[in-house]
């Protein structure tokens, strides 16, 4: 292609006369000038050799003035390179409506709102593995109307029925479904063993790829440490968590980095050995952003039914941060019949709470939290510190609207999927997995403390510590 043309010396002595010349003949095909890149419109066909010269160093210099590279004005465009579009595999334990698969599935498949568009994640779902099929379950149905097959096995949905890994990232959903409970309670969720099967198609393939755990690693200590341990000394990159830390907060705030936490307490709903995960990561995800990061739990100790109401009695935890927590909250019971608006007294609570469980544990730099779930009371996820040199609390709700009536999409899980594709875009994780390691060793930790009779559980295999990423990973609105 010829990007430029000499003018002859008649050209040159002449170049309006010869192009009202060139103009004025109706035979001759008149093309529309082209703009280049600042907006001018030249006709290169009439400049002599200096004058494009000059024109082309003007450009230039432009360009670096605008940041924009210098041979994107002077070189012909290329093609953009063709890239294959990345392959995953889902695994998981069951696909009903309202379960974490469903909710996982659908987004990679029909996207999802995000930023003010529908979205759909620059990824193919091309290996499927189901645990369990109830009868209300939705992957066949998914599976048909997307093309997508069902593997029989966790190897065959990461090899695509090939005999080497054939997908580029792996999300394993070990949660949801009838899966035995042990003499503490745990429902026995099969995270590790899928992992195990995970990583055992690493090991014959050659080759490992990005591994997303939904929730915490196992409810068995040592399995969820040998998880940690395998990704690391194999070198893939893993996350793991839930929606807490990455969704909407009200307000809309961070814990500063830096700042002198001395206590911590989040206030939440639900059961033992479940949502009690996801108020210990409303904590972490928290006060980890202290001065020196984390440095590990000491000891958890928990407290349960009559046991709680003398604590909280007595001052176990401070009654002021529980109180500002509370104020976070929109779906506070009230305290009377109706529609008001009463802040609950520690009678109304008792009325109220039928099973409270409180988690009250230290760092080892002296950090002391509290999580109590608090279910009759609140139905979301409700955080309060103590930051040296602030006089009022710190306070925020992780926003959680669950598809119970509040709303019908459970869009926290979001921001949760779009983490986990920049991890699979770019084989780096958003945040730091060591955060769901301690949650998880916290989780066992107070479940260890309730079936030793509520006992103090020292805990010195959470000496884990980290510093968490620079920058926030909350979905602002």
């Amino acid at each position: 292609m010829t990007l430029f043309h000499i003018a002859s010396s008649s050209e040159r002595r002449h170049p309006v006369g010869a192009i009202m010349k060139r103009s004025k003949d109706p035979s001759t095909p008149q093309r529309p000038p082209r703009r280049d890149p600042l907006g001018f419109v030249p006709n290169a066909a009439w400049w002599s050799r200096r004058e494009f010269l000059r024109a082309l160093g003007q450009c230039s210099g432009a360009g670096l003035a605008l940041g924009l590279p210098t041979q994107a004005l002077t070189a012909e465009p290329k093609s953009p390179p063709s890239h294959r579009r990345k392959k995953i595999a889902i695994l998981a334990t069951e696909v009903r409506k309202w379960s974490h698969a469903q909710h996982f599935i659908d987004r990679f498949l029909e996207g999802y709102g995000w930023q003010g568009s529908h979205y759909h994640p620059p990824m193919v779902l091309a290996g499927l593995y189901v645990d369990r099929f109830p009868d209300n379950e939705l992957s066949r149905e998914r599976a048909r109307r997307h093309h997508l097959k069902i593997y029989p096995t966790i190897a065959e949905a990461l090899t695509l029925g090939g005999s080497k890994l054939a997908v580029d990232g792996v999300l394993i959903i070990g949660e949801h479904g009838a899966y035995p409970k042990n003499e503490k309670a745990q429902t026995l969720y099969p995270r590790h063993r899928m992992f195990q099967e995970v990583v055992e198609v690493f090991k014959a393939s050659g080759r490992s790829v990005p591994v997303f755990n939904d929730k915490h690693l196992s409810w068995n200590w040592p399995w969820a440490k040998e998880m940690y341990d395998t990704a690391h000394n194999m070198g893939f990159a893993f996350m793991a968590g839930s929606s807490l830390p990455v969704t909407w907060r009200t307000p809309s705030l961070e814990m500063p980095t830096g700042a002198c936490v001395r206590e911590a307490v989040c206030v939440c709903y639900g059961g033992v050995d479940s949502y009690d995960f996801h108020g210990l990561e409303t904590i972490q995800c928290m006060v980890e952003r202290r001065a020196g990061g984390e440095s590990g739990v000491k000891w958890v100790q928990a407290y349960r039914g009559e046991n709680f109401w003398k604590a909280c009695q007595a001052g176990v935890w401070p009654r002021d941060l529980m109180d500002a927590a509370l104020t976070r909250s929109h779906t506070l019971t009230p305290a009377r019949a109706g529609f008001n608006n009463v802040f609950p007294t520690l009678d109304d609570m008792r009325r109220l709470v039928k099973d409270p469980v409180a988690y009250r544990y230290e760092h080892e730099d002296a950090l002391h939290c509290t999580m109590l779930l608090m279910d009759g009371l609140v139905k979301d996820f409700n955080f309060a510190a103590r930051i040296e040199g602030r006089a009022e609390p710190f306070s925020t709700q992780m926003y959680l609207p669950m598809p119970d009536g509040r709303t019908t999409l459970a869009n926290f899980f979001s921001p949760l999927v779009n983490n986990m594709e920049q991890m699979f875009l770019t084989g780096k994780p958003t945040y730091p997995v060591e955060r769901t390691l301690l949650t998880t060793g916290l989780t066992a930790a107070g479940v260890e403390s309730l079936y030793r009779k509520q006992a103090r559980y020292d805990t010195p295999h959470l000496a884990i510590r980290y510093q968490p990423t620079r920058e926030s990973t909350f979905w602002r609105t």
